[in-house]
């Protein structure tokens, strides 16, 4: 049996970044093979990743790399934001975002095979896995996306919580990457579903349309008012409760407060009416364009360039006006926003529950 010193612990640690006791178990396995002691730990690395599978890595960070005209975002989760903070744990994720930067992969799944950026020796899932042996949670490489242009940024935000890529083509210079940048944060704060109104399907306009008609024909007070007294006529006409008629009575004067007497019933029952005459009242003129006002409005909100730009002096210039003011070649590709553990179920610990349990109260 070799002995087994403190430095080849110490350079087994730092080859695996495993723990003490971990490294010198391992070496006492392989009679202080290095090479084969590696192996073992990457073994029981494995295990320990298994016995972690169930769960939830729903914390984690972004991060971004860049190479000429490519840019990558990456998110990696954990199961803690105290592991997300860890300096190992973020250089990791830096290095993942190289990897995917060169990868040809189309997705993490494909990307698991292809050889570690950092180390040919081994593939990206075994660096996953000696990652999660080695920093103690359930670690998971759960997306990547790349964008390509003339231009192209990146932003992170809140030390990794958003990660933002921004492509432009037509123009190039130092003052168009400011403002790319400048609309990279705009993108982290507003979360844009569309670059415009243009890349919104004739199908999708339909539904919102659609979506927006109905929640207007269910909020009835807010409709134009000569269609709010035809309703409000026909509740009076044997729906409303007698109640809810002499409240009607009494606040008709300011129609304003009514909803906030009457009873939920019969609010309720005027959107009814409203519901079930909801093809005459959309031929209404003054009501199709309160829903094409909402709509409008609706679409400032998701559409990246009809923004209002949140840096804009007037409070009023929009993000289109603001590149165009910059350079009026500048032409939005494309970008990307994630934010992590977005549609994720995070895990919810009783910490005193856990206790408990574990000393068997």
């Amino acid at each position: 049996m070799a002995d087994i010193t403190a430095s080849m612990v110490k350079e087994l640690r730092e080859m695996t970044g495993a723990g003490m006791m971990d490294c010198k178990k391992a070496l006492n396995e392989t009679n202080g093979d290095m090479e084969a002691a590696v192996d073992v730990l990457r073994k029981s690395g494995a295990a320990k990743a298994e016995k972690k599978a169930s769960r939830i890595a729903a914390e984690g960070i972004t991060r971004t790399a860049i190479e000429g005209g490519k840019a990558v975002v990456v998110e990696v989760n954990s199961e803690t934001d105290f592991v997300a903070k860890n300096e190992t744990f973020q250089s990791y994720v830096e290095a993942v975002a190289k990897q995917a930067l060169a990868s040809s992969a189309a997705d993490v799944e494909a990307m698991m095979d292809e050889k570690w950026i950092e180390d040919s020796s081994k593939t990206v899932k075994e660096v996953l896995v000696e990652k999660t042996a080695t920093i103690g949670e359930k670690l998971s490489i759960r997306r990547f996306a790349k964008v390509e242009g003339d231009t192209v940024v990146s932003y992170v935000h809140g030390g990794g919580k958003i990660g933002v890529l921004v492509a432009a083509n037509g123009a190039q210079g130092d003052a168009v990457k400011e403002a790319l940048t400048n609309v990279a944060m705009q993108v982290a704060a507003m979360n844009p579903t569309y670059i415009s109104r243009n890349d919104i399907s004739a199908d999708e306009l339909a539904k919102e349309k659609d979506i927006t008609l109905e929640s207007a024909l269910n909020d009835p007070f807010s409709l134009p008012k000569p269609i709010l007294n035809k309703l409000i006529e026909k509740a009076l006409n044997g729906v409303w409760s007698d109640s809810d008629k002499a409240i009607y009575e009494e606040k008709k004067t300011n129609m304003n407060y009514l909803p906030n007497f009457l009873s939920d019933a019969a609010k309720a029952q005027l959107a009814e009416l409203a519901l079930a005459d909801k093809a005459n009242i959309s031929g209404d003129k003054i009501f199709a364009g309160l829903v094409e006002g909402r709509i409008s409005k609706h679409l400032k909100e998701i559409c990246l360039l009809d923004q209002v730009y949140v840096k804009a002096e007037d409070g009023k210039q929009s993000v289109a006006a603001y590149l165009k003011s910059v350079d009026a070649n500048i032409t939005v590709a494309k970008f990307v926003r994630f934010e992590v553990g977005e549609g994720m179920e995070k895990k919810v610990d009783d910490f005193a529950a856990e206790v408990a349990a574990q000393a068997g109260l």
